[in-house]
């Protein structure tokens, strides 16, 4: 997982000139830029920092945005040629965040084209191409989005690390330092969890942790980046850690159910896609997960994305110039 002031690029170089189209799949830890041309080749990718503008602030995520397309330019394509730009981001379900964020990319970009939808609308795209289904993204957060054959949309989730995100990586880290803190105390069963916690805020013993995770310089990306300490260790046996996986794909699962329910799909053979570094757990998240689906939703299962979310970003914004193009 990128940090938030890690960069990264993979650009293929070329000389030609091309309508290029950009899809920006931005959350609460990382933003990843893809640049495809007419043919839907992939010109160009960055990476930057987070772009959730309800948990960064929109000049900061409009900023990361613009920081991961000049990465993906690599110094060698204009931005002139970007005709048209879907964003999928984190924390923009209200319009008047959208228009900002709209305003300044396009200021910045000179981009007349430009949708702003939900992560998890770009993400469903990619698990279904448009057909009927279901995604779950759990990365720093989480959500549940879903569309039936009439067009009908549902959505479970997305609350923020205050009133929801369970089963992402902010609500699971918290369960490891709640199960650490009680270990610590004698409260709770002990767990190598208290190892990695000391590890991965490196404090010398257990009871430093308190003024580490407190810190004013802490934030949910920092905090969110424990769940993979979380999973490493219950991919090593420990029962604790497994327990908190298991709920938080418990969790997933619910979201889930209410979405089906919500869009009359519990009795069809549906798709449910998966996203985001959490799945990284594999069948302790997923086992969990489907065991729930599959009480109310006996023929839905789950699959991997045919396109990432980046991409898939890109994809919808072909399609949207070509469309306007008629």
């Amino acid at each position: 997982m990128a940090s938030a002031d890690s960069i990264k690029s993979k650009t293929k170089i070329t000389s030609k000139s091309y309508n290029l189209y950009l899809g920006v799949d931005g959350g609460g830890t990382k933003t990843h830029v893809v640049l495809i041309d007419d043919e839907e080749n992939v010109i160009g990718e960055g990476f930057a920092g987070a772009s959730n503008p309800l948990r960064t602030g929109i000049e900061t995520a409009v900023a990361n945005i613009l920081k991961a397309v000049e990465v993906a330019q690599n110094g060698t394509i204009n931005r002139g040629e970007i005709v048209s730009a879907m964003l999928g981001l984190a924390g923009v379900r209200r319009a008047d965040v959208r228009q900002r964020v709209r305003e300044r990319i396009a200021q910045r970009l000179g981009i007349k084209s430009i949708e702003i939808v939900t992560d998890a609308e770009i993400a469903f795209y990619g698990t279904t191409l448009g057909k009927a289904g279901v995604v779950i993204i759990a990365g720093t957060g989480s959500v549940c989005y879903g569309k039936n054959e009439q067009g009908e949309v549902a959505i479970a989730g997305g609350w923020g690390p205050l009133a929801g995100d369970e089963g992402g990586g902010i609500s699971i880290a918290r369960r490891g330092l709640q199960a650490i803190a009680k270990a610590s105390d004698g409260r709770g069963r002990p767990t190598k969890l208290s190892a990695a916690g000391t590890n991965y805020f490196r404090t010398s013993r257990t009871e430093n942790l308190l003024t580490a995770i407190y810190a004013p310089q802490m934030d949910n990306a920092k905090i969110a980046g424990f769940a993979r300490f979380v999973v490493e260790t219950a991919q090593a046996g420990d029962i604790v850690a497994i327990d908190i996986l298991s709920e938080a794909g418990l969790e997933l699962g619910l979201a889930a159910n209410a979405v089906l329910k919500k869009l009359k799909l519990n009795r069809k053979k549906i798709p449910i896609g998966y996203v985001g570094s959490i799945f990284q757990a594999g069948p302790l998240i997923t086992d969990a997960l489907l065991e729930i689906v599959h009480q109310s939703a006996p023929k839905a299962y789950i699959t991997e994305p045919i396109l990432q979310p980046g991409n898939a970003a890109a994809q919808l914004a072909f399609l949207m110039s070509k469309k306007r193009g008629k």
